[in-house]
């Protein structure tokens, strides 16, 4: 029997049916001849009649057919054949019957419960071969109810081991392609009274903990990619291929590794979105959002961009609310017209531009123009957020609308310039409270118009004192300096009189420093350059207009004095004559500044010292020309003979390290070829 001899459908527990013959036996009709020829009705005389013509005619049928028979029939030759033949016949075809195997039991339907444990595994074995998982079952549930003392127990227990494994193998693919709680359904299938049992638990086990690591690299990965750690989420996507399963090895892993590449894409948008959105300028954040808003909806950064979007909006009415704030509503209003409708910010734009505009009425600063705020800002629903504020400013406006009409009316009496006038304009602007609205302002242009009145009040002493200063003697100018100290500190024209003071104060001191300093001078141009700094001294550090300028002459005398000691100590030095002297003695000329009277001596001196060096140098190439070497680079670079001493100074070296000769021009290789001489044999 073959695996289609078994359909599909077949119970393993359903008992088959015994085939039933069905015995046909006829009734003898009217008319039909019973057994033994007797008839089955009555008899005439015409059937007697014809019943004996029937007998004579069978007794005469013999004689008749024994003289019709053939002559090879009535052969004892034939009759011998016959009577071999047909026993062998007979006795071959009962021999091969009893030789025949028997048919395969039709398993579908059979009566198991009395079904023999072999035909029992070999439907289990049939179904088996099926090799699905409910097939597997059925052969297992065929053969598990034998006795453990059966002959066949130990051949069935292989067997059921085997399907049980073949049930795991099966979960297994499941689980490979990707199906774990498919996986785990199969195979806890298997009866839980089976030794093999034991391995659904060690294998579900596993199952369960390749699964459950897969999931946490994939969701370590998802968590690097919400932080748009590329390079990271990278890394652990390799991680997956390292997993024994081929779903989360191949499947699970080119997902992760296309969703990595895309989120990478979106993310690389959403940086430069999220960079133009630092900028702070309107139309980069307006561009923002058109780049967040390519990110589609199956994009892993998509949840992040739609965030982005308000954000970036709530960025533009920051930018609105930044300029309203500088009193620029015309250009924070034209921003806030641009926020787009997908930032779903509708109602905050619509109740920015509301109030921004009321606000840019209520800057015109006229009453109309108030009362018109006040109209604006009373239009906004109580139930918007900004209704409070909104009710904020209507009140600060109505204030502002009665500090308007005060300042107006001071504005008007400070118009005539009086100093009455201007102190009852005073008086009305300090009427506006300083926590009312145009407090501030009231207060702005009361001190204005404070100051008018104290520059009419003190500018008679300040033109005074300018008179009086006119002949810039000492008593003028000290009489102007006592006419101006009259006006106070903390009015208008303290500090034009506080500057004209000093003026005239440092002229007062020029005149009464200037011949202790032209004493000094007269000093210094004697000679005596220690007398001309005592005399200017005091001046120096008095403080006073003169001080500087005495200062820098003393500087310039000290120098001068320095410049002496030091050409006086080089000139001493030099006459040793030696290198190391005439070295130092140009050191020390050379402390000299230029701006000295003594530099045109100390200029030649370092000339001629130079030429002495020079000479040592020389007469010391004769024997030692290191040392000459030495000597020379002593010269300095400002003295006549220093491009002499550089040129001795390069022959000296380049005679100390020649220069090794060119090597000769190779010779080209000449072969001269002897003539050969031909000796002809006589």
């Amino acid at each position: 029997m073959t695996q289609r001899d078994i359909p599909d459908g077949w119970s393993p527990t359903g008992a088959g049916e015994p085939d039933q013959m069905e015995g046909s036996s006829r009734t003898p009709q009217f008319g039909e001849p019973q057994a033994f020829g007797v008839p089955a009705t009555g008899s005439t005389s015409k059937s007697v009649k014809q019943r004996k013509e029937k007998n004579s005619e069978e007794t005469s049928l013999p004689s008749r057919i024994s003289r019709k028979l053939p002559r090879w029939m009535k052969s004892w030759v034939l009759w011998s054949v016959l009577l071999t033949l047909i026993p062998g016949s007979v006795g071959f075809l009962a021999m091969a019957m009893l030789f025949k195997l028997p048919s395969a039991p039709n398993c579908p339907s059979i009566f198991w419960p009395l079904a023999s444990a072999s035909v029992r595994l070999h439907c289990a074995q049939l179904a088996a071969s099926k090799q699905n998982v409910n097939d597997l079952l059925q052969a297992i549930a065929l053969v598990k109810q034998l006795p453990q003392d059966h002959p066949l127990h130990g051949e069935i227990n292989r067997f059921i081991e085997e399907w049980s494994k073949d049930i795991l193998q099966l979960a297994d693919q499941s689980f490979q392609g990707g199906n774990l709680q498919e996986a785990i359904a199969t195979a806890r299938k298997i009866p839980e009274d089976l030794s093999a049992y034991k391995l659904v638990n060690e294998q579900i086990s596993k199952w369960e903990s390749i699964w459950s690591k897969a999931e946490s690299i994939y969701q370590k990965a998802e968590e690097e990619l919400a932080q748009r750690h590329w390079q990271s989420a990278f890394m652990l996507s390799a991680k997956l291929l390292r997993v024994d399963n081929k779903y989360w090895a191949s499947t699970k892993y080119d997902q992760l590794n296309r969703i990595i590449a895309s989120a990478r894409e979106d993310g690389e948008k959403l940086a430069k979105a999220e960079g133009l959105a630092n900028s702070k300028e309107a139309d980069n954040l307006l561009e923002a959002i058109k780049i967040a808003e390519t990110i589609g909806q199956d994009s892993y950064l998509y949840q992040k961009a739609q965030e982005l979007i308000p954000a970036f909006g709530r960025k533009m009415l920051g930018l609105a609310q930044a300029k309203l704030d500088e009193r620029d509503a015309d250009t924070a209003l034209d921003i806030a017209r641009q926020i787009p409708d997908n930032t779903r910010l509708q109602g905050e734009v619509e109740d920015f531009i509301a109030l921004a505009d009321a606000q840019r009425s209520a800057w015109i600063g006229s009453i109309d123009s108030l009362q018109a705020a006040i109209s604006q800002a009373q239009e906004i629903d109580p139930s918007r957020p900004v209704y409070d504020k909104a009710q904020q400013l209507i009140a600060r406006w109505q204030l502002e609308i009665e500090d308007v009409a005060r300042l107006d009316r001071a504005r008007t009496l400070a118009s005539q310039g009086t100093i009455n006038n201007l102190t009852a304009a005073i008086a009305e602007a300090q009427l506006v409270p300083i926590n009312n609205p145009r407090g501030s302002e009231a207060r702005q242009e009361a001190g204005r118009w404070v100051a008018q009145v104290q520059t009419i009040q003190d500018q008679p002493y300040l033109e005074r004192a300018e008179q009086i200063a006119f002949l810039d003697d000492i008593n003028s100018l000290q009489a102007a300096i006592a006419e101006a100290s009259q006006i106070r500190q903390g009015r208008a024209l303290y500090p034009e009189a506080r500057r004209r003071i000093r003026v005239w104060t440092a002229k007062v001191q020029r005149i009464q420093d200037q011949p202790y300093l032209d004493r000094a001078r007269e000093l210094a141009q004697s000679g005596d350059l220690p007398a001309a700094i005592s005399a200017a001294q005091p001046i120096a550090s008095s403080g006073r207009s003169l001080s500087g300028e005495a200062q820098a002459a003393i500087n310039d005398w000290d120098g001068q004095i320095q410049a002496r000691e030091n050409w006086k100590k080089a000139r001493e030095v030099a006459l040793a004559g030696t290198p190391e002297a005439l070295a130092e003695a140009i050191r020390l000329a050379n402390k000299v500044s230029n701006s000295s009277v003594l530099r045109l001596d100390v200029n030649v001196a370092i000339d001629q010292w130079s030429q002495q060096l020079f000479d040592i140098a020389r007469s010391q190439g004769d024997s030692d020309i290191t040392r000459a070497i030495e000597t020379a680079r002593l010269i300095p670079r400002a003295s006549a003979v220093y491009s002499a001493a550089r040129e001795q100074i390069k022959t000296w070296q380049q005679f100390l390290n020649p220069q090794p000769p060119p090597p000769p021009p190779p010779q080209p290789d000449l072969q001269q070829s002897q003539p050969s001489t031909t000796i002809n044999g006589l």
